[in-house]
């Protein structure tokens, strides 16, 4: 059977979520089209010809695309079996089924459409079984086939002192045993995580080498979930090849805990830890049930730096609870700490979003606050009591898109940003230049 896997967007990655079940289907005998429609046109004659076309979904940014994109495709081909798979594909079944999607699958999804694929089969077994919205079930992964996929410079770089580096991406494991009630994969693993065997990470990092990658991120939601799955990785990566960086996701509370494997990170060539800190409010912190303290954050920024392992927070400064001296409160922290280098500009102006399913809901608070599920922008619509910071929100991230499509340097933008929110006069401080600390081309945001 001919099956068109297609990808919306994925922060600038080449799309794993293709690239994996594309090896699943192909080892079945399937022909597999991948189609990567924010770097390349759609093939041509590859939504004609297939029986079986899945979209991609791991986050909001590809699910809004896709429904740009659905009823075109719909139009082409309606004969086609319709599946919509990923982390966000379960938060928005109701939607997606109203838009002609007639599988959706989420969590470990590559079994998932590999059954899909034999029961639309012309010679499908009798026995397959019903395939279940979302599985948390432990699979053996398949080595990733990104035959068919644009190549990797056609994607996000590292920016580092001396150039760019080519980059690949790769996960080592999905999910996450932590409840953050603002998180969207809560509602998909529910506390689980699943790994993706060794010789496989290890094995798809050294095709893409192959293919002239010289760092790697790890799109793990943490990959200190499983510090003894994690740690032996990144020992045989820079074993096998030490000039290869990566880059790695891990919250506060591992950061502190697993402070012994911070050298080790370091040791092993990380360029840089991205790590989900949302807000330096303790009160906010506890609602969002993120698991630190403000003070657990000063500590991580003080371990990391100790030991020379840049950290990059991101942050989510626009919520309900915000105020403007908060938020004004929180430009001044940043740039005490002297982190504004060290954070992607389009950090300092995310806006909580509220999905289908988010655990927020929980809040009563929140529950009061939201409007009716807006189906178009994918989330529970709410306003700042003081609607000057929802302004403030908006302009500024009209000015940092305009500022970095200028190429303006980011100590520069965090002026502006400073005075657009009249924080007052700025520190007499040096702002690091922004290719001092590792950094990627697109900023990891949903």
């Amino acid at each position: 059977m001919q099956v068109l896997l297609v990808s919306t967007y994925e922060m600038g990655r080449q799309p794993f979520g293709l690239a994996s079940p594309a090896a699943w289907l192909r080892a079945e005998g399937h022909e597999v089209t991948l189609a990567d429609v924010s770097r390349a046109p759609m093939p041509g004659g590859a939504v004609e010809s297939a029986g079986l076309i899945a979209f991609f979904l791991p986050m909001h940014t590809a699910t809004r695309l896709f429904l740009r994109l659905v009823d075109r495709v719909r139009a082409v081909n309606p004969r086609a079996h319709l599946c919509a798979y990923g982390l966000y594909a379960p938060l928005n079944e109701r939607l997606l089924r109203g838009a002609g999607i007639g599988t959706i699958l989420g969590g470990e999804f590559e079994s998932g459409l590999r059954d899909l694929a034999r029961r639309l089969s012309a010679d499908a077994p009798a026995n397959v079984p019903k395939l279940p919205v979302i599985s948390t079930d432990r699979q053996q992964f398949l080595v990733p086939d990104r035959k068919g996929l644009p190549p990797l410079g056609a994607y996000a770089q590292l920016v580092v002192q001396d150039g760019t580096r080519r980059v690949g991406y790769t996960e080592a494991s999905r999910g996450c045993k932590h409840r953050c009630r603002h998180c969207p994969v809560v509602p998909v693993y529910g506390g689980l995580f699943r790994i993706v065997q060794r010789e496989i990470v290890l094995e798809d990092i050294r095709r893409q080498v192959a293919a002239g990658a010289a760092h790697i991120t790890f799109g793990d939601p943490d990959f200190f979930n499983g510090p003894g799955h994690a740690i032996p990785i990144v020992e045989a990566l820079h074993q096998e090849w030490p000039w290869v960086s990566y880059d790695v996701t891990i919250k506060v509370e591992h950061l502190l805990k697993q402070r012994d494997l911070l050298p080790v990170l370091k040791r092993t060539n990380c360029a840089f830890v991205t790590s989900a800190i949302e807000s330096l409010d303790d009160a906010v912190l506890g609602k969002l049930d993120k698991g630190h303290t403000r003070a657990d954050f000063l500590e991580a920024v003080a371990l990391t730096r100790a030991i020379g392992l840049p950290l990059a927070p991101t942050f989510i400064p626009f919520h309900p609870w915000t105020t403007m001296e908060s938020y004004r409160a929180f430009l001044r922290t940043v740039t005490e700490l002297d982190l504004a280098a060290q954070i992607a500009p389009i950090q300092l102006a995310i806006r909580l979003l509220i999905p289908e399913g988010s655990l927020l809901l929980e809040l009563e608070e929140i529950r009061r606050l939201v409007g009716p599920f807006d189906g178009g922008a994918l989330y529970y619509p709410w306003r700042n009591s003081d609607g000057a910071l929802d302004a403030l929100c908006g302009k500024l991230q009209e000015t940092i898109k305009r500022e970095e499509k200028r190429g303006t340097p980011r100590g520069e933008i965090f002026r502006q940003i400073w005075d657009l929110s009249e924080t007052g006069e700025f520190p007499d401080v040096p702002l690091a230049a922004r290719a001092t600390v590792p950094y990627l081309t697109e900023p990891w945001y949903c």
